[in-house]
């Protein structure tokens, strides 16, 4: 079988991994991939947008499948396009993908549905935004409607920091064009987690929860990033909330999708907030998350290919097996250039620790110079994920393996699963 795997991140990489290591006979092709796929399959030099270039591609290599994964071509219509031409593809219609391409689309659809979210309202006036601010009272989130690379949320401790994001998103538009409509929203008080759900629009298969740590800094100090690592599986994340988030949040909104002829094929991401009286929508993305990616898929037991596949096929999920999950932990540190996130340097050589059992190194900012050599090319470098039977070895071997990635100006944060860590001593 051959798979054309679109997209350059760490994300993809993991993606890439988990294919071959079900199947090490799969021929896999990706555009335009970086140096870490390269070492898996083919890469070829076509931009993740290129919607008709990467049509022409999997026509031209005859793939069996297709699979997205960031949102910016989803956005664009890369489903579409691929079945108006017969190919079969992994991800939801653009349409179907403005549950995440459009924060204001996304909350209406819950409210809609009646699925548990924040309070919001949507603004292109910044003096509305700011009376909206006030109405709601601090601490309050202030969000980009449009796609922002995970950057286009502030969560503002006063009124102040929310007039100053309000300021920067709609008059210094400092997110373009995925910043001209904003979303004043209620802050909701709890922990994250993250959970997927393979769907092909009516049935769904829930994945293992993970959680990410967003900012920058140790101890959830500093701005927000795209993902500074991430941890796999959540103590919190139990059957109870799973069962609920199924029940309240992934059915309603996968029906009303299919309401207003919008089914969902592909990976719907929840990001939710634990409350006091449940579980709540943050925001969904249309796609695997990342860096969460890297730590639920090496995780997964079950054969991801035949899993993509179904949920693009016409059969779906239908009799699907439930998945399976290895009883390990799983840690993943993201190592990132100097900068990030407003200004990453790049072009800085790179030294990896070598390949082990334990450690998986996944490459995201990464490229390969005129020389051959291995630089930095992107904000988030690589992403260092440690499987131990114990959650505090994950930490320590994901820790240790980050600090053997070597570049210039190389920043991580070394707290990775803090909560989790505290919560098994506090168990113990």
């Amino acid at each position: 079988m051959k798979v054309l795997l679109v997209g350059s991140g760490g994300r993809e990489h993991a993606i890439a991994w988990k294919l071959k290591q079900d199947d090490p006979d799969l021929t896999l092709v990706a555009a335009p991939g970086n140096p870490g796929i390269a070492e898996l399959g083919a890469c070829h030099p076509i931009a993740a947008t290129d919607v008709e270039g990467l049509a022409s591609l999997a026509a031209r290599e005859d793939a069996d499948l297709t699979v997205v994964g960031p949102e910016a071509p989803l956005a664009a219509g890369i489903v579409d396009a691929f079945r108006e031409r017969g190919l079969t593809i992994f991800g939801p219609t653009a349409v179907a993908a403005r549950i995440e391409s459009s924060k204001r689309f996304a909350k209406e659809l819950m409210l809609e549905a009646r699925v548990p979210t924040g309070d919001a309202t949507w603004h292109r006036d910044a003096n509305a935004a700011r009376r909206a601010a006030r109405l709601l009272g601090a601490p309050v989130v202030i969000k980009a409607s449009g796609l922002a690379a995970g950057k286009g949320v502030a969560v503002c401790a006063t009124i102040e920091d929310a007039d100053r994001a309000i300021d920067a998103m709609l008059h210094q538009r400092v997110h373009g064009a995925a910043g001209e409509e904003i979303l004043v929203e209620e802050f909701l008080e709890g922990e994250e987690l993250s959970l997927f759900a393979l769907t092909d629009g009516t049935n769904y298969r829930v994945m293992l929860p993970a959680q990410d740590h967003k900012r920058l800094l140790d101890g959830d100090r500093g701005p927000n990033t795209g993902g500074m690592g991430a941890y796999a599986p959540v103590s919190i994340g139990t059957a109870d909330v799973i069962q609920r988030t199924a029940a309240e949040i992934i059915e309603p909104v996968l029906a009303a999708l299919s309401q207003h002829g919008a089914a969902f094929t592909g990976l719907l991401y929840c990001g939710l907030i634990l409350t006091p009286s449940g579980p709540k929508v943050i925001e969904f993305n249309s796609r695997f998350g990342d860096p969460e990616t890297q730590v639920v898929l090496p995780l997964l037991g079950s054969r991801l290919l035949e899993l993509l596949a179904a949920c693009a096929s016409e059969g779906g999920l239908k009799g699907a097996d439930e998945l399976v999950f290895r009883p390990a932990c799983a840690v993943t540190t993201v190592v990132a250039a100097p900068g990030y996130p407003d200004s990453p340097g790049v072009g800085a050589p790179i030294d990896l620790p070598g390949p082990s059992d334990d450690l998986l190194i996944f490459h995201a900012g990464t490229k390969r110079d005129g020389g051959g050599r291995l630089v930095t090319a992107g904000g988030r470098v690589v992403a260092v994920t440690a499987v131990a039977d114990d959650f505090d070895e994950a930490r320590e071997r994901s820790r240790a393996g980050a600090e053997q990635v070597r570049f210039t100006g190389a920043q991580f944060r070394t707290d990775i699963g803090w909560r989790e860590a505290a919560r098994r001593a506090g168990a113990a």
